[in-house]
């Protein structure tokens, strides 16, 4: 059923996308995806994430080939041990296939920006690999990956090594480096909505002036909806429900405040509606019955209806809504959080700095409890801009409840820490030695008391600590 029901997305999608953006036939796909290790559970049955299986399954290359491009990585890549050998890899294929590249892809946005950033550091050894035609025996370890690699690579190319050397070098600051390598692709490809909106900024940067395809929206239990106007901005981005994949309930949202950037499931909830009768403007936590079993199962996502498509709603994805931040009566989601980031990073991009990633803590240890906002910054700050910034991420927290706890100190300044670079590779890491899926993986947003782990690392990590006077 999953293989079936995937087929039919992926025709879906190619029929929007294509439209849009039309491919011309022999082209491929630079993808960044990873396979994710495979185990056995007690019962016997082998269980690994949902793309895996896809990846894995007979017959599905077979099945999309004529709606999809074949990928410039060998499975061997895809499937290989080590996540940075398999990056590394996957843009030494792109630049070896540069010219037959259409689309650059990969499931989530901090997939992508984690890749080009990679190029950043590493683009002279690619062209060294290109050059001597065999890739790095410092980089690529495992046998069967460089064996794949090495078959493509075949023999030196330097002209190739020279020509990818003259456009990296010719760049500034990597702004279009897509299109520089990569001149015939047509978009870009990639979720960039909920938590993965903070990588727009850094896409566009890359993409230049190509345009940025936000991914359809699907989840671990089934897919939701599709993206049928791909040229809007992510930003913007809706998503069709297909009403056919599941059957679809709406829990209907309402915030207490009226100010909160997204209502949450502590708020009051009304009787859940059917998919034609949500109401345009309205917020909705998304319920689905699928055909594997789930019976109204609650995603925890928060949706805006935007219209409709026909007779099926189309869904702006607002947030998780999970509580993400909350100390006293305050309540603040994962939007909440960066919306308060995006605010305070207009006083670092006057200084020519970037956010490049961030995290938040709700700090109960201490007396009152207070917020910790973490920042990986692409270059050092003055102790001044960092002050202002503290103070504005403190101010834009809007939530009433928020606001009040801070005016009558029940709630105290909040702590911004600025961490070394590479922190949060190092929390990236760690989780990917637990055995999370590296297509899957999502930089939490909010880092809980119990996750001793990622707190050690951010605390030990952490080079600067401010705190804010925004309510002295």
């Amino acid at each position: 059923m999953h293989f079936v029901s995937d087929c039919y997305y992926d025709f879906i999608r190619s029929i929007s996308t294509c439209r849009a953006f039309p491919v011309d036939g022999g082209g491929k796909a630079l993808q960044f995806v990873y396979g994710s290790r495979r185990f056995t559970t007690k019962g016997g049955l082998t269980a690994t994430t949902a793309t895996t299986n896809l990846y894995l399954a007979q017959g599905y290359k077979a099945a999309v080939r004529g709606i999809q491009l074949p990928s410039c990585s060998p499975d061997e890549v895809i499937f290989g041990p080590d996540f940075a050998e398999s990056l590394y890899c996957h843009l030494l294929c792109g630049l070896l296939f540069a010219g037959e590249v259409r689309v650059v892809f990969a499931m989530f946005g901090h997939n992508l920006a984690l890749a080009f950033e990679a190029l950043e550091r590493v683009w002279e050894e690619l062209c060294h690999d290109i050059r001597r035609g065999a890739p790095s025996p410092a980089r690529v370890t495992s046998p069967a990956v460089r064996r794949a690699v090495s078959a493509l690579l075949a023999a030196p190319n330097p002209a190739l090594a020279d020509e990818v050397a003259r456009r990296c070098a010719g760049l500034t600051d990597w702004y279009g480096v897509i299109p520089a390598l990569w001149p015939n692709a047509r978009y870009v490809h990639t979720i960039m909505t909920g938590s993965m909106e903070h990588y727009v900024r850094k896409l566009r940067h890359y993409a230049g002036g190509l345009p940025l395809v936000a991914m359809d929206y699907g989840a671990s239990e089934g897919m939701v909806g599709a993206n049928v106007e791909p040229e809007m901005p992510p930003e913007s981005a809706t998503f069709t429900v297909l009403p056919n994949t599941a059957y679809f309930e709406f829990i209907p949202l309402k915030a207490s405040d009226d100010g909160a950037a997204c209502p949450d499931a502590s708020y009051a909830e009304a009787e859940p509606v059917g998919l034609t009768e949500v109401t345009v403007g309205e917020h909705y936590e998304v319920v689905m019955t699928t055909f594997a079993g789930l019976y109204r199962y609650r995603l925890g996502d928060v949706v805006k209806v935007a219209g409709f498509y026909n007779s099926t709603p189309k869904l702006k994805f607002v947030c998780r809504g999970i509580l993400t931040l909350s100390i006293n009566v305050d309540k603040n989601n994962e939007q909440d959080v960066q919306l308060a980031v995006d605010t305070a990073s207009k006083i670092l991009a006057a200084e020519r700095l970037e956010v490049l990633e961030y995290t938040s803590h709700a700090d109960a240890s201490s007396d009152p409890g207070h917020y910790v906002i973490f920042w990986e910054l692409n270059a050092e700050a003055n102790d001044d801009v960092l002050q202002s910034c503290c103070d504005e991420l403190d101010r834009a927290f809007v939530d009433a409840g928020y606001v009040s706890s801070r005016k009558t100190k029940a709630i105290g300044p909040l702590e911004l820490r600025v961490l070394q670079p590479g922190t949060f590779q190092k929390v990236m890491d760690h989780y990917l030695s637990l055995g999370a899926p590296v297509n899957q993986f999502k930089l939490p947003r909010c880092v809980a008391k119990s996750n001793s782990s990622v707190l050690r690392i951010l605390s030990s990590s952490t080079v600067k600590v401010l705190f804010s006077t925004a309510y002295e």
